[in-house]
């Protein structure tokens, strides 16, 4: 599943990357595999979204999260 399919309040884990050359950025951010990522809140046109990862709100593009693959937490 990909980050960007998930709803508000929803929980996930980051399993890895489908874009190479968008991976290392999002790294860079603290978005590692591993790591459990909390949908925020979408912006009222549905790009971006507000994640919170590793203590931290980050704002993400749809393509941007469309390149990370989860795995939902729960329900």
């Amino acid at each position: 599943m990909k980050l960007s399919e998930l709803e508000i309040g929803q929980q996930a884990t980051i399993i890895n990357f489908s874009q190479d050359e968008i991976s290392i950025k999002l790294m860079e951010m603290g978005l590692v595999p591993g790591e459990i990522v909390y949908i925020e809140k979408f912006a009222p046109l549905g790009d971006p979204i507000s994640i919170a990862v590793a203590g931290y709100s980050l704002s993400l593009r749809i393509n941007e999260a469309d390149s990370i693959n989860v795995e939902k937490i729960g329900a």
